[in-house]
C-alpha cells in the first residue's frame, strides 16, 4: 500500500508541478489533474518504474524525461513545429526553415520538460519514500495500467490539440520525432555505469542548491525581462544553464558523499525557480489577479513544504549513516 501511495502521489506531483506551480492554471482549475494526470502523471511512473526495474541511474531517467518532452511537444501538442501555437508565435524567434522549429523555444520547452514535469517530481517522491526509494513500486498490473493511462492520456492531448489548432506536422517532421524518441530511449538502457571517484568529494549541498538557483534564473530570466533580447543572447543563456547544470550534476554525482541532502539540492533549487517564476506568469485561462495571487502563493508554499519535507527525511538518512 506504501508502495501504491508513493506511485499515486507522483501520477499526481507530475502535473501539479509542469502545469499549476508553473501559473498555467489557476487554482479554481484544480479539476484539471483528472485530465492532466494520465498524460503527465501516467508518463513520469512509467518512465520511473522503467528505470527503476531496469537498474538506471539518473542519467537514464533524464535521457527518458528529455524523450517525453520531444514526443509531447513534437507530436502530442506539435508546439516545436506550429507556428502560430496556442496564437503565440513561438517559433519567430530563432526559427530554421530547414527543420520548421524555432530554436530557443525548442530548448527552453523540452528544458521544462525534461527538469519539472518528470525528474523534479520523481526525486522528490522518491526521497519521501524513504528506504524504498529506488525500488519499484509497482507489481506488473499497476505498470501495465500506468502505461494504458499514458497511452490513453497522450492520445487525448494529440486530439484535443489538432481540434483546437488543426495543425499536422509534415511527415518527415513526424517521423523524426519517433526517432529521436527511440534513439533517446535506447540510449537511457545503454548508459555505463559510472564509478564514484574516491579521490574527490562531494561540494556542500548549499553550494549545489545555490548553483542550481542561480542556474534557474539564468533560465527562465530571457522570458521574465520584457526588454527585447538579442537571439545570441537567449540562446547563450538557455545552453549555459541547461548544459552547465547537466555537466555539473554529472561530474558532482560521481563523487564521494554525494547522497540524498546533494539530489535534494538539485530538485529544490530547480522547484524554487518554478515558485518564484510563476508570480510572472499568466494562467491560459480567465482569472482575476485575485485569484492569480493566491493560486501562486498556495502552489508555491505547497512546493516548499514538501520540499522541506523531503529534504529532512533525505538529510536524517544522510547524517544517520
Amino acid at each position: 500500500m506504501r508502495r501504491m501511495i508513493s506511485a499515486l502521489g507522483l501520477a499526481l506531483l507530475s502535473p501539479l508541478i509542469a502545469e499549476f506551480l508553473l501559473g498555467d492554471f489557476p487554482i479554481t482549475h484544480l479539476f484539471y489533474l483528472v485530465l492532466l494526470a494520465p498524460t503527465y502523471g501516467g508518463a513520469t511512473v512509467l518512465i520511473r518504474e522503467t528505470a527503476r526495474r531496469a537498474g538506471l541511474g539518473w542519467p537514464g531517467i533524464v535521457l527518458m524525461a528529455l524523450a517525453y518532452g520531444v514526443l509531447e511537444e513534437g507530436i502530442m501538442t506539435m508546439s516545436l513545429f506550429n507556428p502560430n501555437f496556442a496564437g503565440m508565435r513561438l517559433l519567430d524567434s530563432g526559427y530554421v526553415p530547414a527543420l520548421g522549429i524555432g530554436v530557443p523555444w525548442t530548448l527552453f520547452v523540452l528544458g521544462l520538460h525534461t527538469v519539472w514535469s518528470v525528474s523534479v517530481p520523481i526525486a522528490l517522491a522518491e526521497e519521501l519514500a524513504g528506504e524504498e526509494r529506488t525500488t519499484p513500486w509497482l507489481g506488473r498490473v499497476g505498470l501495465a495500467v500506468a502505461a494504458v493511462l499514458a497511452v490513453l492520456g497522450a492520445a487525448v492531448t494529440t486530439y484535443g490539440t489538432h481540434q483546437d489548432n488543426s495543425f499536422i506536422a509534415s511527415v518527415p517532421q513526424l517521423v523524426s520525432v519517433v526517432v529521436i524518441v527511440i534513439a533517446l530511449v535506447v540510449l537511457a538502457f545503454r548508459m555505463p555505469r559510472r564509478t564514484i571517484r574516491a579521490d574527490r568529494q562531494a561540494p556542500s549541498p548549499w553550494l549545489v542548491f545555490g548553483v542550481t538557483l542561480v542556474a534557474g534564473v539564468v533560465f527562465e530570466i530571457t522570458l521574465v525581462v520584457t526588454v527585447p533580447t538579442p537571439l545570441w543572447l537567449t540562446l547563450l543563456t538557455l545552453v549555459a544553464s541547461e548544459a552547465g547544470m547537466a555537466v555539473l550534476a554529472l561530474t558532482w554525482s560521481a563523487r564521494q558523499g554525494w547522497d540524498g541532502r546533494h539530489r535534494m539540492a538539485l530538485a529544490g533549487g530547480a522547484l524554487l525557480t518554478y515558485v518564484w517564476h510563476t508570480f510572472f506568469t499568466h494562467p491560459m485561462v480567465a482569472a482575476t489577479p485575485a485569484v492569480n495571487l493566491i493560486s501562486h502563493l498556495v502552489f508555491g508554499l505547497g512546493a516548499a513544504l514538501l520540499l522541506v519535507l523531503a529534504a529532512r527525511r533525505a538529510w536524517k538518512r544522510a547524517t544517520a549513516s
